[in-house]
């Protein structure tokens, strides 16, 4: 039996196939990490087969989903890749399928994790699918599903379930064991008996499911994202002063706090120009007024 140590086990969600989880990375310098992970050392002992993967009959009424979805991975994962690195991408998804550490079907592989905020394949949860194939990669794509589900096998990459493009240097790059690099990709294995060739046992699990994503919440988030930018005022200096909630103020008062760009400017008396209603209570007190003195007279 496959066992995972359980801090191994733990992980096992956040080693994903994407580029872009910083927490993930301990590099992203492109030429820095290129260095680093020809620094990380190929496992000395021999790769080991799988074997050939024939679960799914193509009569069956799932065959038609199962290529679908492994397509779906050869393609967003790998289009651009060469034709032995788009085979081997197909090859990771069809060992997993057999590894008792995922799911038992093709989708359920592709698919794991693509309504969590982490997923294993990066293009199920951050809004590629959007983007319409190119016919040409598409049709190639799923030929090399067809011929992986038919059994095809990439010898270099035997037993992997992992792997990342060269220009990162994932966290879990260090904790498995590397075997090869296919052209931008270097494959994983698990260390120890779980990424042995004993330890790909499992069958298939008889029902392909594909998600129905609903792709409205990635253009809510960009929506989101818009409107949060544009909703912040722009900032004078000097001249705004944000509103406060606290405040109990008339419309055109900001709670005792100046804002010039309301109605109103600031005006300060002039202290010895003295108001009819002061005169009035002053006199009222008995006191002696004194009219302000004229300019005329200030000159005398």
């Amino acid at each position: 039996m496959a066992v995972l140590e359980p801090e191994l086990q733990q992980d096992l969600a956040a080693m994903t196939t994407s580029s872009e989880a910083d927490q993930t990375l301990a590099n992203t310098d492109p030429e820095g990490a290129i260095e680093r992970n020809l620094a990380i050392p190929t496992m000395k002992s021999g790769i080991e087969r799988a074997g050939r993967f024939t679960g799914i009959p193509m009569s069956s009424a799932h065959y038609g989903t199962a290529t679908e979805c492994l397509a779906q991975a050869v393609y967003y994962e790998a289009a651009l890749e060469p034709e032995k690195g788009r085979r081997a991408v197909a090859q990771v998804v069809l060992n997993r399928v057999r590894h008792p550490a995922y799911p038992n079907t093709v989708c359920g592989v592709v698919y794991q994790g693509w309504n969590q905020p982490v997923c294993q394949f990066s293009f199920t949860c951050d809004g590629a699918l959007m983007r319409k194939p190119r016919a040409d990669l598409w049709r190639n794509a799923k030929a090399i599903a067809r011929d992986a589900l038919s059994g095809y096998e990439v010898a270099e990459v035997g037993t992997a379930t992992h792997y990342h493009a060269d220009y990162v240097v994932p966290y879990w790059a260090f904790r498995l064991g590397k075997i090869a690099q296919v052209g931008r990709h270097i494959f994983y294995r698990f260390p120890g008996s779980p990424g042995r060739a004993a330890s790909f046992y499992g069958s298939w699990g008889g029902r392909e499911y594909k998600p129905a994503i609903d792709f409205a919440r990635f253009r809510k988030d960009d929506d989101a994202v818009e409107l949060a930018a544009s909703a912040v005022p722009e900032y004078t200096p000097g001249l705004t002063v944000a509103p406060d909630v606290k405040d109990r103020h008339a419309a055109a008062d900001v709670g005792g706090r100046i804002d010039t760009t309301k109605t109103w400017r600031l005006s300060i008396p002039d202290p010895v120009q003295l108001s009819a209603s002061y005169r009035s209570t002053v006199g009222g007190q008995g006191e002696a007024i004194t009219a302000p003195a004229t300019v005329s007279e200030q000159e005398q």
